[in-house]
């Protein structure tokens, strides 16, 4: 279920992305009626609706996410709030400025801001996050804790250039494809990777 939470602004931004590229004249309408006092200029074309609208989507999703939390009064992840800062930031730009690029270097900032969040920890705090988020549920030795947590460095940086080379060189309907299917496709594969690593470990331990 949180995997599910986590992805909803995902989600919802493929959604309306792929309902406004095939309603495109309801969809221009919807983001002139919604987002024209947003857009420099005032004016939104048909070509722009649908990312304008995914992404105005995606902002209220996020801050959704985040009132749902606290209506419930349960802990609001720090990442989430540095996701809200990005997306309505970069989101924001793209609305203002109706141009696509900025939204596309959303998911690389996030991502890059992950990977920096868990070697400033590991470097500065000398607190690793990754054994702070699984040590209640696996016992591992230090050197695999240190291990894991630079392979999780590594793979947000990786993912934040593979971002930037699908947005950049191909059609902005592929970037949306990839930035759903995949980026859950390849931290699957890291997840499933991470596990065949962590069993050696298990067993040992058992």
């Amino acid at each position: 279920m949180k995997f599910l939470f986590d992805l909803f602004p995902v989600i919802l931004f493929f959604g309306i992305f792929k309902w406004g590229e095939g309603h495109a004249d309801a969809a221009q309408s919807l983001a002139s009626q919604y987002l024209s006092g947003f857009v420099s200029g005032g004016i939104v074309t048909a070509a722009q609706a649908p990312i304008l609208l995914a992404t105005a989507v995606a902002i209220v999703a996020t801050i959704g996410q985040i009132g749902y939390l606290l209506a419930r009064r349960k802990k609001v992840d720090p990442m989430l709030w540095v996701s809200l800062a990005i997306i309505g930031a970069f989101g924001g730009a793209t609305i203002y400025f109706h141009n696509e690029t900025f939204i596309k270097w959303k998911p690389t900032v996030l991502y890059w801001c992950f990977a920096v969040g868990l070697l400033m920890s590991q470097i500065v705090l000398k607190k690793n996050l990754i054994r702070t988020m699984m040590g209640k549920q696996i016992t591992l030795p230090d050197s695999v804790w240190n291990r894991l947590s630079l392979a999780w460095i590594a793979f947000f940086a990786v993912m934040g250039v593979i971002n930037l080379y699908v947005a950049f060189n191909f059609t902005t309907a592929a970037w949306v494809n990839f930035k759903l299917f995949g980026f859950m496709g390849l931290m699957f594969a890291f997840v499933i990777c991470q596990s065949l690593f962590l069993s050696k470990y298990l067993k040992d331990a058992e």
